[in-house]
């Protein structure tokens, strides 16, 4: 069973009002008014509505949304940049909203760094002095400093660059840089506020990139803030969608995009390229025939099997459930005809199982080549199920739903009948 994550952020029913009567702003939304109504009638603008979500350690939680709906005002809260009006903000079991100067302080300093779409860096320091601005701060010895700081710009790649000067750089240099200062404190948190936005595209990406590479090696827990709907759906562990102040959605990208809260997320999500949010485990079905691998034997029940469900390949697992391979009709006819048949010598070469956590933009040209489904696998190789021509193609169509009746004529164009149902049957000769 998988551990429970520990939660790193708890955030409860937090508003932040924006006017010098935030108390009665509150109590006219308790009333039942709009944010609209409230502006109207009292000046006060609500930034934040009743905001409740969990962070859990080590994931990239994204906040996302149009300009105005309240993101960067709430990571802020996070940290206390902005003064909460009403809710807690607790970190590591500390109550951020609660906390003293001297405590906020330390918090800010080792628990938690922000990263700026600015890039906020000194022109006349050179890249490690920028990297090492907080440390010196936290009064953190000068050699320390120094050992600390080369090792975080050789995280980021930044090595060789540790004496120049940001004015030298590139803008994704730039950004580097910034991340760089941000983990020089070792924070568990990184807030990143539209940290890439200022970037072009194609740097955009190497640094979202770099971003997930270094969360596979540290496994920060980083809160991001995008209005970019392909950014978000690819770094973003989870995804918290906000409309007008108040969160619409918290999901998965996939769980988001198949199932919207509502039409303001479900418009959002519309234009997203979903190859690179589904998964392989995400559609791979287990609609075709499997053939128990038992002491290589059972060539007869499997092919009587494959001939009874018109099918032409069929899929080979252990009592486990753990992927062996593929045969075919014509492997296990021609094996058939050996002194000694056996099922092993039946299976087909050069299949080579899909990973569940692969994204489909990257099978897509390995399923259209494919004669047959291509099975698919978790990281203890245990059999998930096999992604055909039809099921690519039905979860590209997000407005229909994957019919397992269609799998057999994608894995065998040549015999379109109904899906045999997938059972680990005891073959024998």
């Amino acid at each position: 069973m998988e551990a429970e994550k520990a939660e790193k952020i708890s955030v409860s029913n937090l508003f932040k009002v924006f006017g010098s009567e935030p108390e009665k702003a509150l109590d006219l939304y308790k009333q039942g008014l709009s944010k609209e109504q409230i502006l109207e009638k009292t000046g006060q603008t609500i930034g934040v509505i009743d905001a409740n979500f969990t962070v859990y350690e080590g994931e990239i939680f994204v906040v996302m949304g149009l300009s105005g709906s309240g993101k960067s005002t709430l990571v802020r809260l996070l940290n206390r940049l902005i003064e909460p009006t009403a809710g807690s903000v607790v970190v590591d079991g500390i109550d951020v909203t609660a906390a003293d100067a001297d405590s906020l302080i330390d918090i800010r300093r080792h628990r938690m760094s922000m990263v700026f779409q600015s890039f906020a860096l000194f022109p006349h320091l050179t890249v490690l002095q920028n990297t090492l601005f907080g440390l010196e701060l936290a009064g953190v010895p000068s050699a320390q400093q120094q050992e600390k700081g080369r090792e975080v710009l050789e995280q980021v790649g930044l090595s060789p660059w540790a004496d120049a000067y940001p004015d030298e750089l590139s803008g994704g240099m730039k950004q580097r840089v910034g991340l760089a200062r941000a983990l020089a404190n070792d924070p568990g948190i990184l807030l990143m506020d539209e940290a890439f936005s200022a970037l072009d595209p194609l740097i955009r990406a190497e640094m979202q990139d770099e971003l997930m590479k270094l969360q596979s090696a540290f496994q920060k827990t980083i809160v991001f803030i995008s209005h970019d709907l392909d950014e978000a759906t690819k770094i973003g562990d989870r995804i918290a969608v906000m409309e007008g102040g108040k969160i619409a959605q918290i999901g998965t990208p996939d769980e988001i995009l198949t199932n919207p809260a509502n039409d303001y997320v479900r418009s959002f999500f519309r234009g997203v390229d979903i190859s690179q949010v589904l998964t392989a485990g995400d559609i791979a079905r287990k609609t075709q025939v499997t053939v128990l691998d038992r002491q290589r034997t059972g060539l007869r029940a499997a092919l009587s099997r494959l001939q009874e469900y018109e099918r032409q390949h069929g899929y080979v697992v252990d009592r486990g459930q753990r992927f062996h391979g593929v045969v075919s009709v014509e492997s296990l006819s021609r094996e058939l005809k050996a002194a000694e048949p056996d099922l092993h010598r039946a299976m087909l070469t050069d299949v080579e199982p899909i990973p569940a956590s692969t994204t489909i933009s990257d099978i897509v040209g390995r399923i259209a080549e494919s004669p047959y489904g291509l099975p698919v696998v978790d990281e203890k190789q245990t059999y998930l199920g096999v992604i055909s021509k039809t099921t690519l193609l039905q979860a590209f169509d997000k407005e229909t739903d994957l019919h397992p009746g269609d799998e057999g004529a994608a894995a065998d164009p040549a015999t379109p009948q109904p899906s045999a149902p997938d059972t680990n049957q005891q073959a024998a000769p």
